[in-house]
């Protein structure tokens, strides 16, 4: 890699890890091409990202950004899953390792906070912040539903009861 496409590559991976909200680190030795696409693709439609590049370049791209921590898990063949909802690519990665054994998730960063295997397995088994803004939302429209169906309930309440008084009327 020439000196000039190294500095490119730093200074990407810098910007990355600024806007970044998530970083979790993974070795995938052993992994196919094809099992890496595939990984690209559900990150991907998860609004998250995977980057493999050489550890001293990472480390170099980390200083000065909020998940500087996961350096120290930049050791052998790892990969750097980011995203911007704390939930996206921890969430994905913890599915594929289920699916693929030589996928093994080393650990990660959110923020400042060190993640480990069971902080990374914790943010995976949250709901994405889709989900709790789509429930927030129902929350928040439910008691405007019900006070609709309680308004609208004496007025059926009524027409059932003349409908009832005018079928006993034409029974009769």
């Amino acid at each position: 890699m020439e000196r000039a496409a190294k500095k490119e590559s730093v200074e990407q991976l810098n910007e990355v890890f600024k806007t970044t909200s998530v970083a979790i680190v993974a070795h995938y030795s052993g992994l196919t091409v094809a099992q890496m696409q595939k990984l690209r693709m559900q990150m991907k439609q998860a609004g998250a990202s995977v980057k493999v590049s050489k550890n001293r370049l990472a480390k170099i791209a980390l200083e000065g950004t909020d998940v500087a921590a996961i350096g120290s898990l930049l050791k052998g063949p790892t990969v750097i899953a980011t995203s911007n909802d704390p939930v996206a690519a921890p969430k994905v990665a913890i599915e594929f390792a289920k699916a693929n054994e030589k996928f093994v998730i080393l650990g990660g960063s959110m923020g400042k906070t060190v993640l480990n295997v069971d902080s990374v397995k914790a943010l995976a088994s949250l709901p994405s912040l889709d989900e709790l803004r789509g429930k927030i939302v129902g929350l928040l429209v439910a008691p405007a539903t019900k006070l609709a169906q309680l308004s609208n309930a004496p007025a059926a309440k009524l027409a059932r009861v003349i409908q009832a008084h005018a079928s006993k009327g034409e029974a009769a």
